[in-house]
């Protein structure tokens, strides 16, 4: 296996890339145009073009791939995770085409794509399985006869479904039609597949995986657990090995059960095994993802192994090393995904510029990322810009250490989900092993998700912005540059500077002279700070005798200010507004970019406060745009398939008729 093909892009195929070069294979990237300049692509010794932008129209075309893989000479294809990593098409044509597939059988993936077949097959194996019914169309009083035994809750689940896509809880007999006809809708359109299936609801459960590995010599053999309990909207978010649910019994008793999972089906390669377990300590069968995990690194941390190297091995029909069936646990590891979305606006993607991207490197601390300083964050995949995992010998230093680094980050462009990281690390109920997949309705993201700035540092941050943009103008003046930022011989009026942050308006006032730094900035005496240095791109401000380093990065008329209290974006407000900046009266915008996936209304079409005017699709997600209030679209400044920014202004809606 002399040069493989990664049939991927971002994160993990950089992460498939760097085993590949340690063992001397050399590899090749395909691409997408949105990703024609992305980092992953650059790394690569060769590239394919597969055209198109969205998934459909590249990544997951079969057909390409492997015509790519043919063109290059590539022994084999290594399909990383998600796109065509779970599809028993695509390894039926890599097998079809002789090109080796760096994962499963086709046969496993298939018995394993459908979780009614699934559940059948483990239950069987005697695998623990919750109880369900397949709903295929019958009447609704049948299926509730065939419910009978089961109290609600109930959870109605997509057989071919993954990521929350498909699902809806149902409390009540009165909510189930309907709970059945969405999950049907969605399910069909995310899948091409309705196929329903209804089981009990396990109230505060955690989700814990095993990872297991098997062989062409009928070697299989479990890497422990990781635990996955805190999610948004069915999708992880943390990631940690090992659970501190478990004890050594229980570890035995579900790696024993994840094994005869895997032995039902033969299977070859990485997989994991995932289950649910309940408050009383009983563990119930999910279902078996056959592929690579995005959290794999955790594992990887705590065995001191490299799945992605144990797959290329056994792809090339190697034998588990004795290491891997010898395997213990060493320390503890936790990983975050790191997404550019907003958790105060319902975790809604965000997309445009990477400005500035520097995770801090630190011992026990790894970070893999499919981006750096420059990069466009488009709307057409997955949100996660970076996994970053910390290795630590107990889980109260690993989650330390990781906060701490995820803290110094520089963010700068879309917003991340960093700070609701940062405060979901360090809160009491992580740190003492009290974690559910029902954390974040505990914890609303609105708390956790807020800055971790309080009003002083924010105040402290804008004066820094300001002080820093007025070094910045002294440097480019062509005359008296010696002088000191701001300085004046005689006393004069505070020089006053505008941010938003928000919806938050911060005037920052200031004066340096013989008297040194005067501040003028509402709740914040001036006495107690002290202006130590000042550059276009650094300030260093002392209050109350303690100083601290802000880093100041201007961006056109937004400010990217870090310390080690926290980091802020500040848009400057001009001190002369244009009077295009003005929306007119009844202007729908974009609350974030994407495609316009479906316009529901003409001009001239009178709505009703609430109605769904516009479907905007970003990051595989579909967002709804209301009218906030009745009236008639009076303009309509987009179309189907249309791309646009936040903010950009999508209809305007007026109480008056059109002009004809």
């Amino acid at each position: 296996m002399e040069k493989i093909l990664i049939a991927n892009r971002g994160e993990i195929a950089r992460r498939i890339m760097r085993t590949c070069r340690e063992m001397g294979i050399s590899t090749v990237a395909v691409f997408s145009e949105p990703d024609r300049n992305a980092l992953f692509v650059r790394e690569a010794d060769q590239a394919v073009a597969l055209g198109g932008t969205a998934p459909n129209e590249s990544y997951l075309r079969i057909d390409a791939v492997i015509e790519a893989a043919q063109r290059t000479g590539a022994d084999a294809i290594h399909p990383g995770y998600g796109f065509l990593a779970e599809n028993a098409e695509f390894a039926a044509a890599c097998r079809d085409a002789g090109v080796k597939l760096i994962g499963p059988s086709p046969e496993a993936i298939a018995a394993m794509g459908s979780k009614i077949e699934a559940k059948k097959i483990v239950s069987d194996a005697g695998v623990p399985v919750l109880p369900s019914v397949v709903y295929t169309g019958q009447p609704l009083d049948a299926l509730l006869d065939e419910l009978a035994d089961q109290p609600f809750p109930l959870l109605i689940k997509a057989s071919a479904g993954g990521g929350g896509r498909g699902m809806r809880i149902v409390r009540e007999k009165s909510e189930l039609s309907a709970a059945i006809q969405a999950a049907q809708s969605e399910a069909a359109g995310a899948f091409g597949d309705d196929t329903l299936f209804v089981e009990p609801y396990v109230e505060s459960p955690r989700h814990i995986e095993f990872q297991i590995f098997g062989d062409e010599h009928g070697n299989i053999v479990h890497l422990f657990e990781r635990e996955c309990s805190i999610q948004r909207r069915h999708q992880k978010i943390v990631e940690e090995a090992p659970s501190t649910a478990l004890n050594d019994a229980l570890r035995a008793e579900m790696g024993q059960a994840a094994v005869r999972a895997a032995e039902a089906i033969r299977y070859v390669n990485a997989g994991t095994v995932e289950f649910l377990l309940t408050p009383d300590r009983r563990f119930y069968f999910l279902e078996v993802n056959t592929r690579l995990q995005v959290e794999h690194p955790v594992t990887e941390c705590i065995t001191g192994l490299d799945l992605v190297r144990l797959q290329i091995l056994v792809a090339r029909g190697e034998p588990l090393p004795d290491d891997v069936r010898n395997a213990t646990i060493g320390g503890h590891a936790i990983e975050v995904r790191l997404y550019a979305e907003n958790p105060l606006q319902g975790f809604a993607p965000s997309t445009g510029t990477l400005h500035r991207f520097r995770i801090p490197g630190e011992s026990g601390v790894r970070i893999e990322a499919g981006f750096t300083d420059g990069d466009e964050i488009s709307p057409y995949y997955d949100s996660m810009l970076a996994k970053v995992i910390a290795h630590g010998p107990t889980r109260e230093e690993a989650a330390r250490r990781l906060a701490r680094v995820l803290a110094a980050a520089q963010l700068h462009g879309p917003t991340t989900n960093r700070d609701l990281l940062v405060r979901l690390l360090r809160h009491p109920d992580f740190l003492s092993g009290e974690t559910d997949t029902h954390f974040l309705e505990r914890f609303p993201p609105e708390q956790l998700g807020r800055s971790l700035l309080d009003d002083a540092g924010l105040k402290l941050h804008a004066a820094a912005a300001a002080l820093a943009q007025q070094a910045r103008r002294r440097a480019t003046t062509n005359v008296l540059r010696h002088v000191p930022s701001g300085w004046r011989n005689n006393p004069s009026r505070l020089q006053q500077t505008t941010f938003q942050v928000d919806d938050e308006t911060i005037e920052v006032g200031y004066r340096l002279d013989r008297e040194g730094l005067t501040l003028e900035i509402d709740g914040l005496s001036s006495e107690n700070v002290r202006l130590l240095q000042c550059t276009p791109t650094e300030v260093e401000l002392e209050l109350d005798g303690i100083s601290r380093l802000y880093e100041v990065h201007e961006v056109d008329d937004t400010v990217y200010v870090d310390s080690s209290l926290g980091s802020c974006v500040l848009k400057t407000v001009p001190r002369f507004p244009s009077p295009e900046d003005e929306l007119a009266k009844g202007s729908l915008v974009a609350p974030l970019p994407g495609v316009i996936n479906e316009v529901r209304v003409e001009v001239g079409h009178a709505v009703q406060a609430g109605d769904v005017l516009i479907v905007i699709e970003s990051m595989k997600m579909l967002h709804e745009v209301a009218a906030p209030d009745a009236g008639v679209v009076t303009a309509l400044h987009v179309e189907p398939a249309s791309h646009v920014e936040a903010g950009a202004v999508l209809a305007v809606i007026s109480d008056e008729e059109p002009e004809t």
